[in-house]
């Protein structure tokens, strides 16, 4: 596949100013980081492609050369790295913030790794649980005990991590920073410091308790409340139930991860709610009143039309998954049954009901139009 032209890619004029080429740039990034577009393999390309055309024409030498030889003069000037495993090191593009500046873009917030300006203050891990429910909780809404293990401050250092209040010294390998950068080729990549796990200083004396992490595994019991009408594979946040942060840093969330299980009876799409009864012979020719358990055990009262065709669908209006101040329907699929085995008498009167309403042998198709089931 031919390359598309570089000023084409980061949709700027020739005449483009450098500003003008990294405001470009900065833009596409945001758009098409992996990290903010996981497994889309399209907005990879377009990363990579973004980057490329920055790469070349971000610097004066290579633009001077593309401009007067096309590709031909910057061959094998831009780099060919897979961009999905760099982390948000912008250094050059996104100010001094670097990390912090292109996670903010993405998710309008900070990223994982958190510093205060007094050192070595870290927000704590989120944390992931995974719970089934059952179909009717689901739709209805309910609240779910749920008990797992968390870290939390050490109760001897107060988080501190220290014995006794041991002083801390300075990290000799990212000197305070609680982070190391490293150089990929048109990037810079900061990670956090493997020496003082980010951060940013040792613990001479450790506790003997914590082991100078600050924090301790503990099993805790909460209650999760389940909103009405979740879908499978939604989640709940639980504000501050993860991990406390090592030196006393505030905890992360709680993500609970919905997963439903199917019901014996019901189906859902969207709001509405679907099941199928069945229904005699003579109730589907004649007509009838029947009832029919909801969801939540009502019984509701369901008029069959007369002359109503196998598997049609019979509309029961506010029976179905509530969501705020609305509801969904209620469809109820009329199944016709057949008997298997009939008594004398009844063999009787089918075979009265076909001489007197005639039987047709030659049958025509049925339109598609006339298949509908709502």
């Amino acid at each position: 596949m031919a390359k598309r032209d570089y000023y084409e890619v980061l949709g700027v004029e020739k005449s483009a100013s450098k500003d003008d080429i990294k405001k470009a740039y900065r833009k596409l990034a945001i758009q098409y980081h992996p990290d903010k577009n996981p497994g889309n393999k399209q907005a990879e390309e377009k990363f990579k492609e973004a980057t490329e055309a920055y790469e070349i024409l971000g610097d004066d030498q290579k633009k001077a050369a593309y401009d007067q030889y096309g590709f031909a003069g910057v061959e094998g000037m831009a780099g060919q790295g897979d961009f999905s495993s760099v982390f948000r090191g912008f250094e050059d593009i996104f100010g001094d913030g670097g990390f912090s500046s292109i996670f903010e873009s993405f998710f309008g917030g900070s990223g994982g790794f958190r510093r205060s300006s007094s050192g070595g203050v870290r927000q704590g891990a989120n944390l992931r649980y995974d719970i089934e429910i059952p179909f009717k909780d689901a739709v209805f809404g309910t609240k779910v005990e749920i008990q797992y293990s968390h870290n939390e401050s050490c109760e001897t250092c107060k988080g501190s991590g220290s014995a006794d209040g041991a002083s801390k010294k300075l990290c000799p390998t990212c000197r305070g920073s609680g982070q190391v950068r490293h150089s990929q080729g048109f990037f810079s990549v900061a990670t956090p410091c493997h020496s003082c796990n980010g951060e940013g200083y040792i613990v001479e004396k450790p506790c003997n308790d914590c082991g100078g992490s600050g924090t301790q595994k503990k099993r805790q019991k909460i209650m999760v409340t389940i909103p009405a009408g979740v879908e499978n594979g939604k989640r709940v946040v639980i504000p501050r139930q993860g991990d406390t942060g090592p030196n006393g840093g505030p905890p992360g969330d709680l993500y609970v991860f919905i997963r439903i299980k199917r019901h014996e009876y019901f189906e859902r799409q969207g709001l509405d709610l679907y099941c199928a009864v069945p229904i005699s012979i003579s109730q589907a020719a004649l007509g009838a009143d029947i009832r029919v358990t909801s969801l939540d055990n009502k019984t509701i009262k369901v008029k069959v039309p007369v002359g109503i065709q196998n598997g049609k669908m019979l509309r029961i209006r506010d029976e179905g998954v509530p969501s705020g101040s609305q509801r969904g329907s209620l469809y109820i699929k009329l199944m016709v049954q057949i008997p298997e085995k009939l008594s004398r008498r009844g063999k009787e009167l089918l075979e009265e009901l076909a001489k007197t309403e005639g039987q047709n042998d030659s049958p025509k198709p049925i339109p598609l139009s006339q298949l509908s089931d709502v």
